[in-house]
């Protein structure tokens, strides 16, 4: 999750003006406002996550203490492999994340049958990566989902429409199980190029090759 810090800067005879910061980590937000208050010359000091909430300096400094040892600042790859052959998919995942002062990465695949196309391959590799959020507590935080399938990305955005029965089956279950982790999803379409450890998961589960995996990023 993002936060931005909002203040109003006290001018010689009582002027006010209003400013507020990028979003950034969490972290981050509490060292400014920290060094705001020391200042003497922020007034009315607010931090905004990215649904809207709000809370003061020392509201923050809790929240970050309470939610520290869970995962955050997620980061997911996502891609599907389709083999027209044997209709079967191969799924790849890869999810960067924090939990405490540690960084981590978890690469992960799936094999499964019955599917029908590349875009239902990559709908179900989405889904196969949510599931693993489920599996290691993440929940109530903001997420930014990668891939280089823009026709996925772009129709659970709402920009583009789908028509296919089987792929808005795949947008109710996606849109479902993001409503009752009560994430915050970013969608982020990237290259192939960008996106070659995701793909070459999905690649070897394909081959029968499953893999998962959790390492610290030292």
């Amino acid at each position: 999750m993002k936060y931005r810090v909002e203040w109003n800067y006290k001018l010689k005879g009582n002027e006010k003006v209003q400013f507020t910061s990028d979003w950034v980590s969490a972290e981050l937000a509490i060292q400014t406002g920290e060094e705001l208050e020391k200042s003497g010359k922020a007034t009315e000091l607010y931090f905004y996550d990215e649904k809207g909430t709000s809370w003061i300096l020392k509201e923050m400094i809790k929240l970050l203490s309470e939610v520290e040892e869970d995962p955050h600042e997620i980061t997911v790859y996502f891609d599907g492999g389709f083999q027209k052959e044997t209709n079967q998919a191969g799924l790849g995942a890869v999810i960067y994340f924090k939990q405490g002062k540690k960084k981590y990465r978890i690469r992960a695949n799936e094999r499964i049958d019955e599917m029908d196309t590349n875009n239902e391959a990559e709908y179900a590799a989405f889904y196969y990566a949510l599931n693993i959020l489920e599996e290691i507590g993440v929940h109530h935080l903001g997420c930014e989902f990668k891939g280089d399938s823009q026709v996925v990305l772009k129709q659970l955005e709402g920009e583009w429409p789908c028509y296919e029965d089987a792929l808005n089956s795949w947008l109710d279950r996606i849109e479902e199980k993001i409503k009752a982790l009560g994430l915050t999803p970013k969608y982020s379409p990237i290259s192939r190029k960008e996106n070659k450890e995701a793909d070459k998961l999905a690649t070897q589960a394909l081959e029968g090759k499953e893999i998962f995996a959790k390492t610290q990023i030292l």
